[in-house]
């Protein structure tokens, strides 16, 4: 047995003088019924309930300190589920499963993000909502279906349809709710292999948009058979002098034109800044799909001078868009009044298509 050696009289008048100073919490008001006033000395150490005195094994106090509850702190999900490098760029704060496969969640678009906000800065871009989408399948496959955070994700279908007056920016940042419901999914033995996602992202009760994809994974391994040998992104753009004016294609800047002029109508060069924060923020081997869904926004509507940015759209991804060889974005409007017909192409290829919806 080890003997607690007893201290100098001095220090001992200084440890009780010690504790008996209290630390007052924040809380004015009295404590609740049951509820103990809890002292605590100066120093950083948590109070022991005393032992009851008596013989060994005498019942110990039960009673503990009244705490305050932790509120809950809005912050985003890690970037590594959503495949970003910045945490500047994740839009999601939070999901939950609701059924084996319809999940809650929540996101926050910034009051104005430099790129996914028209001109103006009064209204929300809805690429903004196609990123929001993206998201959220990449999310709900590494936390709920268990996909490793190495595999690759093959974005084949995306459609997505805005409400203009929920797209409107505000003082601060957007808060929203999304529902989203996976659908046809496929296993390759216990590993999901492709599902359809469709969701609804609401703000303040209201749908402010509706959309969804199809996604497929990939493993690591095959990915890298699947692409061989890539080249990398161009350092700089092939033909700046051709860049199609900010104004022509309502984009806030020069840096965020995708577009350059060919000489011929509704034909355009995808020739995006390779140093672009957003579009490029993380490596790829390809064009990422979001700067070919930027390509047929700005086509359209340089295409419909006059007209606002889509309300609608439907896309779809063939093959991928390559850094090796020129892709030429043409733009149809003989679908109707207010349809835009997009086909991208690259060396006898169809890497995109779209159909955009003016409202």
């Amino acid at each position: 047995m080890v003997r607690a050696t007893p201290l100098p009289a001095c220090r001992a008048a200084a440890e009780k003088r010690r504790a008996r100073v209290t630390i007052r919490t924040h809380h004015t008001a009295a404590p609740a019924a049951g509820c103990q006033t809890v002292t605590r000395t100066a120093c950083p150490v948590v109070p022991r309930p005393r032992t009851a005195p008596g013989p060994a094994g005498a019942a110990r106090a039960r009673t503990a300190p009244c705490v305050a509850p932790v509120p809950r702190l809005t912050t985003t999900v890690p970037r590594e589920y959503v495949h970003r490098a910045s945490h500047a760029e994740v839009f999601l704060t939070g999901s939950r499963r609701l059924a084996d496969h319809q999940f809650a969640l929540t996101a926050e678009w910034p009051h104005r993000h430099p790129f996914f906000t028209t001109p103006d800065g009064r209204h929300h871009h809805p690429l903004q909502a196609a990123e929001t989408i993206r998201q959220t399948g990449l999310l709900l496959a590494h936390t709920q279906y268990g996909i490793p955070l190495d595999h690759h994700f093959l974005l084949t279908q995306l459609h997505l349809a805005v409400h203009p007056r929920q797209m409107a920016t505000a003082p601060g940042p957007t808060e929203l709710a999304v529902t989203a419901t996976t659908t046809d999914t496929t296993h390759r033995g216990k590993r999901l292999t492709h599902f359809a996602m469709d969701i609804v992202i609401h703000r303040n009760g209201h749908p402010c948009a509706t959309g969804g994809g199809h996604f497929a994974t990939i493993p690591r391994a095959v990915y890298r058979r699947l692409r061989g040998t890539t080249a990398p992104p161009p350092r700089t753009r092939t033909s700046p002098g051709r860049t199609l004016s900010p104004a022509a294609t309502l984009k806030n800047s020069a840096a965020d034109v995708v577009l350059a002029e060919t000489g011929r109508p509704r034909d355009y060069l995808l020739d995006p800044d390779p140093a672009h924060p957003t579009l490029f923020e993380h490596t790829s081997d390809h064009y990422p799909g979001m700067v070919l869904l930027e390509a047929a926004f700005q086509a359209a509507v340089h295409t419909r001078p006059g007209r606002p940015v889509p309300t609608g759209l439907r896309a779809h991804f063939h093959h991928y868009a390559e850094y090796t060889a020129p892709v030429r974005i043409g733009a149809d409007t003989g679908g109707g009044d207010g349809i835009t017909h997009i086909t991208a192409h690259q060396e006898g290829r169809t890497p995109f298509t779209a159909t955009l919806t003016h409202t």
